[in-house]
C-alpha cells in the first residue's frame, strides 16, 4: 500500500481508452512537479497502457494495486 499524501484522485473506471489517459495526463498536468495522483481503473487496456505511457512521459509509477472487485489503484508521482 501506498503510504505519500494523495494531492489528487480521479476514478477512470468509466473511461475507454485513449481517454484513461487522456484524463489522467490533463490530472497531472494541474500538478506540481513531485505531487502524487491517485487514480482509479478498471480493464485490462487501462491497466496495460496508463502507467506505461505515464512512465514514458517522465512520471513514476509508485504502485499499482488491483483489487477483488477488478478495480486498480494507480499511485503515480509527477515528474519534472
Amino acid at each position: 500500500m501506498h503510504t505519500d499524501t494523495i494531492d489528487r484522485d480521479i476514478d477512470i473506471t468509466a473511461d475507454l481508452c485513449p481517454m484513461t489517459f487522456v484524463r489522467t495526463r490533463l490530472a497531472l498536468d494541474r500538478l506540481s512537479p513531485g505531487q502524487v495522483l491517485r487514480v482509479r481503473l478498471k480493464g485490462e487496456e487501462p491497466l496495460r497502457n496508463v502507467p506505461r505511457t505515464a512512465k514514458e512521459q517522465g512520471h513514476e509509477v509508485l504502485s499499482l494495486d488491483t483489487g477483488a472487485d477488478g478495480i486498480s489503484i494507480l499511485v503515480l508521482r509527477r515528474g519534472p
